[in-house]
C-alpha cells in the first residue's frame, strides 16, 4: 500500500506553528493514572483478583450500610470513568505525534508504526508478568488504525468516528439484551482454585495461568475497539478544537464537556449500576465514556481556579508526565500488597477491614506515585520506561 504523507506545510487544523505546553493535559493524565488505580485495586483485592471479577466476584452496589455504601461509590464514580478518560488522551497524544510530524515535513504513520509496535510488546509484557488487565496492547492496536486515519480526510475521520459510536452502542444494546434475557442470576462463587492461585500460588503459577487463559483475560479490548476508535478520534478532534488550552475557547468547550458528562453520563450510569447486573455494560461503557466528559470538564474547571499550584497538582502533573511508567509501577505495587507472592494482604485482611484497607492500599499506591514521580523528574527529563521506549526506538 502507498504511504501517505502530509505536505511539510501543511499543519492539520487548531495545531499551532510552534504549540505551547498544555499543563492541563499533563494534569489530566496524572488523575487518569491514579483514577484508573481506583478500578483496578478492587479488581486485586477481589477474591480470584483478575479471574474472579469474570466469574462473580464483584458485588452488587450496596447502600444497606455505611462501609457498602463508600465501596459502592467509590466503584460507580471510577468505574470505566477514568479509562475512558486515558483513552481520549491518548488520541490526544496521537494528535500531538501527528501535528509535530507535520510540522517537520516527516512522513506519516513512518516511524510512529514502530512507536505503537513497541507499545503493543509493552503491553504483551505486563499483560503476561504483571496484571491480566492491561490496556496498552489494546491501545496499540487501536493507535496503529487511528494513525492511518489521520493522514486522510478530516471527513473520513468524522464519518469513521461516528461508525464506531454507532456500531460500539449497537453491540452494547445487543449484549445487554442477551444478559436481560437470561434473567438476573446470583453471582456464582469463585472457583476455589483461582481463589488459591492469587492467595497462595507462586509468581510463575500466576503467569502460567495468564498465558493458558489469555484468550478470555483478552477479551475487553476486543468488545470494546469501537469504543477506543471512538475515543482515539474524539481526542483528536477535541486537541484541534482547543479544548485544552487556557483561553476562552478552551473553557468555553470544557464548560460544555463539563454539563453534558455529569449532566447525562453521570445519572446514566448511576441508574444503569442501580438497576442490576444485566446493565454492567451500560454503566462501564455507555455512560463511563460520558462521564469521562464531564471529568475533563470539572478537572479544568478546578484547576483554573488554582493560582498557586500545590503539591498535589505538582504531583498530579509528575504523575502525568511518566504515565507509562505510573501505569505499571501501580500495578506492580498491587500485586506485592495484595498478592501471596508478596504480602497477600487481599488473604489476610478480608473481611471487616474491607473496604476501608482497599482504600488505604489506593491512597498508599497514589502517594507513592505522586511522591516518586516529582522526585524522578528532578533529576530526569522523562519516567524510565518513557526513556527505555525513546532510547529503543533511536536504534
Amino acid at each position: 500500500m502507498t504511504e501517505l504523507s502530509p505536505s511539510p506545510k501543511i499543519v492539520p487544523p487548531g495545531s499551532p506553528a510552534r504549540p505551547a505546553r498544555l499543563p492541563l493535559l499533563d494534569v489530566l493524565r496524572g488523575v487518569a493514572i491514579l483514577g484508573t488505580l481506583m478500578t483496578n485495586v478492587w479488581i486485586f483485592t477481589a477474591p480470584g483478583s483478575e479471574w474472579g471479577v469474570l466469574t462473580g466476584s464483584v458485588p452488587e452496589p450496596s447502600f444497606a450500610s455505611f462501609p457498602s455504601a463508600v465501596e459502592s461509590s467509590l466503584r460507580l464514580l471510577a468505574n470505566g470513568k477514568f479509562l475512558s478518560l486515558l483513552t481520549i488522551l491518548f488520541g490526544v497524544g496521537l494528535a500531538i505525534q501527528y501535528a509535530s510530524a507535520a510540522r517537520r515535513g516527516a512522513p506519516w504513520p513512518g516511524r510512529y508504526r514502530w512507536r505503537a509496535l513497541f507499545l503493543f510488546a509493552e503491553g504483551t509484557v505486563h499483560f503476561i508478568l504483571v496484571f491480566a488487565w492491561d490496556v496498552l496492547m489494546g491501545y496499540a492496536v487501536t493507535a496503529l488504525f487511528v494513525a492511518w486515519l489521520l493522514a486522510r480526510s478530516t471527513v473520513a475521520q468524522n464519518r469513521v468516528m461516528w461508525w464506531a459510536a454507532g456500531l460500539h452502542l449497537a453491540l452494547m444494546a445487543l449484549l445487554t439484551a442477551a444478559l436481560a434475557a437470561e434473567g438476573a442470576q446470583s453471582a456464582t462463587p469463585v472457583s476455589r482454585e483461582a481463589v488459591d492461585l492469587y492467595a497462595h500460588g507462586g509468581y510463575w503459577e500466576q503467569v502460567g495461568f495468564r498465558l493458558d487463559n489469555a484468550a478470555v483475560l483478552r477479551l475487553e479490548p476486543v468488545l470494546s475497539f469501537f469504543l477506543l476508535v471512538f475515543l482515539f478520534l474524539l481526542g483528536v478532534r477535541l486537541f484541534r478544537a482547543g479544548a485544552f488550552g487556557s483561553d476562552a475557547t478552551g473553557r468555553r468547550i470544557r464548560a460544555r464537556l463539563l454539563g453534558w458528562g455529569l449532566g447525562l453520563g453521570l445519572p446514566l450510569s448511576v441508574v444503569s449500576s442501580l438497576a442490576g447486573p444485566e446493565l454492567f455494560l451500560l454503566d462501564r461503557y455507555v455512560g463511563g465514556p460520558l462521564t469521562a466528559l464531564g471529568y475533563i470538564g470539572l478537572t479544568g474547571a478546578v484547576t483554573a481556579r488554582i493560582r498557586r499550584p500545590g503539591p498535589l497538582l505538582n504531583g498530579l502533573t509528575s504523575v502525568g508526565r511518566t504515565a507509562l511508567s505510573g501505569y505499571v509501577l501501580q500495578n506492580v505495587l498491587c500485586v506485592l500488597l495484595a498478592y501471596g507472592v508478596g504480602l497477600g494482604l487481599a488473604h489476610r485482611l478480608d473481611g471487616s477491614w474491607s473496604p476501608w484497607w482497599v482504600i488505604a492500599m489506593w491512597a498508599l499506591v497514589c502517594a507513592v506515585l505522586l511522591v516518586g514521580s516529582t522526585l524522578w523528574l528532578r533529576r530526569f527529563e522523562t519516567g524510565p520506561l518513557e526513556s527505555v521506549q525513546k532510547w529503543a526506538l533511536r536504534r
